[in-house]
């Protein structure tokens, strides 16, 4: 059976990039629709559960930071990249079968396309900065993953240029993006899925797009959305990063991703998904609702050598029947950043059940990592139901 693979349809496009910060926003917010068709996807087969209810798919993963840095001069990517021939495809080829036979994968873009040497001044002193150039997009494209988050403390690394030719590049690859102003639409068998990202770090309780704190623009946002689509999906970039003297503080969700986790429900989300601590966090179950606090890394050009190099793509499946749409189930994938057990390939490889996967679940069940969240799941099965 053949089926038209997705829909692009972006709103709420602004003439600002959405990462600059709420003293640069000026001016009403100019609605633009954009729809556009990719060719229908062949030999795929739709998956349809007992009742003949079709079943959708979607994954979601953490932080995809690929590429070097132009400005600094530093780049452990590239070397690994001409060692497998200059094809960018190596990096997915772990995970390319999850991928490719899913409906719907989500990643956390932390970087840009872009060939600009251009840095702003705000930028210059960060340790790191990414880009790879738009030709290689294909990382996407060939790979199954139909939709990025754009709302990450990288997108601006080479600036508004950077930023632009990087949704420029998408947009043409015909891969959804979102942002704090933008929402990314997927199409599956009729059913609409809403796709809202937020970069949150230093936003909390602050004005932000014409609202009093950033909480209540989040708040309308998600309101909004549920009015029209069926399925709300929405990603933040939030939490702790590890330092060198709280090794471990990833690993635990802060008080504001918790408040706003469980108000995005509230406000109508279906999944809350979460990333930039570099560490897999726990999972909610909260009123129907999974709130993954952190996914970790995924495919990470950030460090040679990390010191954890574990994480988990999450997969969700739901059933649409008759124009409505239910949870079905769940599953959670232990995964390595790399093939290679100390040194970072770049290449996300799935644990199978093990010692490996057991240590990655008994991190996100720990009395301490789960502390203040009631609803956390301490099961974490590794296949669909």
């Amino acid at each position: 059976m053949t089926r038209r693979l997705f829909s692009l349809l972006l709103c709420l496009i602004i003439l600002v990039p959405a990462a600059l910060a709420e003293d640069d926003f000026d001016g009403e917010l100019e609605i633009t629709e954009i729809l556009e068709f990719l060719p229908e996807e062949q030999d795929k087969k739709i998956l349809k559960d007992s009742d003949g209810a079709v079943i959708m798919t979607i994954t979601c993963t953490g932080d995809f930071t690929i590429g070097g840095d132009n400005y600094h001069k530093k780049d452990i990517f590239t070397p690994e990249l001409n060692a497998h021939g200059g094809d960018i495809n190596f990096t997915m080829s772990g995970v390319r079968d999850i991928l490719m036979n899913d409906d719907l994968t989500i990643v956390n873009f932390e970087g840009t396309f872009t060939d600009t040497t251009y840095v702003p001044s705000n930028k210059k002193e960060n340790e790191f900065l990414f880009n790879i150039s738009p030709s290689y997009v294909s990382v996407l494209t060939d790979n199954g993953i139909e939709a990025v988050s754009l709302e990450n403390n990288h997108v601006m690394d080479h600036g508004e240029e950077g930023y632009e030719d990087t949704k420029n590049t998408l947009r043409e690859a015909g891969v959804i993006y979102s942002n704090s102003e933008e929402k990314g639409i997927f199409e599956f068998e009729g059913i609409q899925v809403a796709m809202l990202s937020y970069l949150c770090i230093d936003r909390y309780g602050k004005p932000f797009g014409g609202y009093p704190t950033f909480e209540e623009k989040v708040a309308a946002d998600i309101a909004e959305a549920k009015q029209y689509y069926p399925l709300v999906i929405v990603s933040f970039h939030w939490g702790l990063e590890p330092t060198s003297s709280q090794p471990n503080r990833g690993y635990k969700p802060t008080d504001n991703q918790i408040r706003l986790g469980r108000l995005a429900v509230d406000s109508g989300a279906d999944l809350v998904v979460g990333h930039h601590s570099h560490r897999v966090q726990p999972i909610e179950y909260y009123n129907g609702v999974y709130i993954c606090y952190s996914l970790g890394n995924f495919c990470f050009a950030g460090h040679k050598s990390p010191k954890d190099m574990t994480s988990i793509m999450f997969q969700i499946r739901y059933r649409i029947k008759d124009g409505k749409v239910s949870y079905k189930d769940f599953r959670v994938i232990p995964i390595r950043i790399s093939s290679k057990q100390k040194v970072n390939d770049f290449i996300p490889t799935p644990f199978k059940p093990g010692a490996e996967s057991d240590s990655i679940f008994n991190t996100m069940r720990s009395s301490y990592n789960t502390k203040g969240l009631d609803y956390a799941i301490t099961e974490f099965p590794m296949e669909f139901e």
